[in-house]
């Protein structure tokens, strides 16, 4: 069964380049000697078999950049509007319909994703044959360089310690922000029920975006199956500004 790689790299970046005062897309951010989607890519070359490469990405704006950068090796698409992560995955449909039974999705702007986390992910969600499979993080605080998981989505759970939902940090509540189990983003879905539910996402909410979390909450509702896998916090960083580059160097 095979298992397609999604990149999303098609975001501005807009808090980078005020603070940097230059125009690149983030994903070509530089950091240790080269652009940041690289250090992603180069790091997932070695993903198992049920995953195939190479990956389709995602391009936005600056998109014309990102290809020269990167080259023929991948396969493009283009999110003519940067509507949210759901729209974005969205634009993959047209080139892995009918071609890829599972669709993994993960982020150019997080450079620490190691290949084991991508792998862990995919063989969680064909040995269980999950509709949806996402990582999670978990952590003791949000100091030091934990810090920039501070904004990320908040998992809910029952007291039986069952996913109830996944709430976006600008739509979370007081209480709801307080828990320390975090969403980085990272699914993997069946492509036959991921294509029509991404028609199927709403905009309402405080960034008038279509979320690929929202997805989540639609398998629940509708009695897929639907799994957790915990990773590594330092993998799910991503960058937005220089203060994440400094902290992600740190760490280094």
């Amino acid at each position: 069964m095979s298992v397609a790689l999604v990149i999303l790299a098609g975001g501005k970046g807009k808090r980078m380049q005020e603070e940097t005062g230059d125009d690149l897309p983030k994903v070509l951010q530089p950091f240790r000697g080269k652009p940041l989607i690289r250090h992603l890519l180069d790091g997932l070359r070695a993903v198992d078999a049920s995953i195939a490469w190479p990956p389709v990405i995602v391009i936005g704006y600056g998109g014309e950049l990102v290809q020269k950068e990167l080259g023929s090796e991948y396969q493009y698409v283009r999110q003519k509007e940067q509507l949210g992560t759901g729209h974005a995955t969205l634009q993959a449909r047209l080139v892995l319909e009918g071609k890829a039974e599972h669709v993994l999705v993960l982020y150019g702007d997080h450079p620490l994703v190691p290949v084991a986390v991508a792998n862990t992910i995919a063989t969680t969600h064909l040995a269980h044959n999950n509709t949806v499979t996402l990582a999670t993080v978990t952590v003791d605080n949000f100091d030091d360089w934990r810090v920039g998981l501070m904004n990320y989505g908040r998992m809910v759970r029952d007291a039986d310690g069952n996913l109830e939902k996944i709430v976006e940090y600008k739509d979370a509540i007081d209480a709801e922000r307080a828990a320390l189990e975090v969403n980085p983003g990272y699914y993997c879905f069946r492509a036959s029920w991921l294509w029509p539910h991404l028609e199927q996402l709403q905009n309402v909410n405080a960034q008038g975006e279509y979320y690929l979390t929202d997805l989540v909450g639609m398998a629940m509702r509708e009695g897929e199956r639907v799994e957790t896998v915990s990773i590594d916090p330092r993998a799910a960083l991503g960058v937005n500004t220089l203060s994440d580059l400094k902290r992600i160097e740190a760490l280094l």
